[in-house]
């Protein structure tokens, strides 16, 4: 079989333009796309709660686009799982329950972990170098990570995740896990609240990326489900502790 050919990556991850909806441009979509990035933006961090009413009346000047504009915005949102349409009683921000989080934890376990072996089989020096330039970029900002520069760890702990599977990764299982990583983002908020977790981020992803130089594409991949799994394990125990993670963090900005 043929050796994937290593993907290139970008310092951030937007959708390909060729998987851009009904492959439409122009100012009227650019619209569409900075007010589908910022009400995703919102979501994620918190500022629309979960299970907030999303009244385009009122958003609309928020986001200083018009109603029709927003309604699509929306809609992209509703194809991401981050909105729910009600029929015609309009639209909510998606809820968190840490069962959606142990469903998303499995799906992206079964789908990284296969591309990361894969990746680890067919990368030669280029991905070794893509890797090694993706984790010292990483590291400096998980050292401890600070809840002032999360959005930048965001960043770059993604960057970092999809050099692990450039070299064993599908245009399509990068957009898979891209959505997922969207969605895990909302939880991670809460768990990075929890300073008493006692997790040592930067020491999971160490192993991880030793182990894949290395070339153990075995132990890597069981390094990469630990780690993965480590989310929902660290807010499944404060939740039977009785702590009430969901609230604590706080609206994000």
């Amino acid at each position: 079989m043929a050796k994937r050919a290593m993907l290139v990556l970008a310092t951030s991850t937007p959708v390909p333009a060729a998987l851009s909806i009904n492959g439409e441009h122009g100012p009227s979509r650019t619209l569409i796309e900075r007010a589908y990035a910022q009400l995703r933006d919102d979501i994620v961090e918190g500022r629309l709660a979960p299970g907030a009413k999303l009244r385009v009346e009122h958003l609309k000047d928020r986001y200083g686009v018009g109603a029709g504009t927003l309604r699509e915005a929306i809609t992209r949102l509703v194809s991401d799982a981050l909105v729910v349409a009600e029929g015609q009683r309009g639209f909510r921000v998606a809820p968190i329950a840490i069962e959606d989080l142990e469903d998303l934890t499995r799906l992206r376990v079964h789908i990284e972990i296969e591309a990361l072996r894969q990746s680890i089989r067919n990368g030669g020096a280029p991905w070794r170098e893509q890797l090694q330039l993706a984790y010292d970029e990483l590291s400096a900002v998980e050292q401890p990570i600070s809840l002032q520069d999360r959005r930048r760890w965001e960043q770059l702990n993604i960057r970092f995740h999809e050099a692990l599977i450039a070299a064993g990764a599908s245009a399509w299982t990068y957009r898979v896990l891209r959505l997922l990583s969207r969605h895990g983002e909302r939880y991670r908020r809460y768990a990075m609240a929890l300073l008493d977790s006692g997790r040592d981020v930067h020491k999971e992803h160490t192993e991880i990326f030793e182990f894949a130089m290395a070339g153990h594409d075995a132990r890597a991949a069981l390094a990469l489900e630990a780690h993965i799994r480590n989310t929902p394990d660290v807010l499944t125990r404060a939740l039977h502790d009785g702590v009430p993670v969901f609230q604590r963090a706080g609206p994000a900005g």
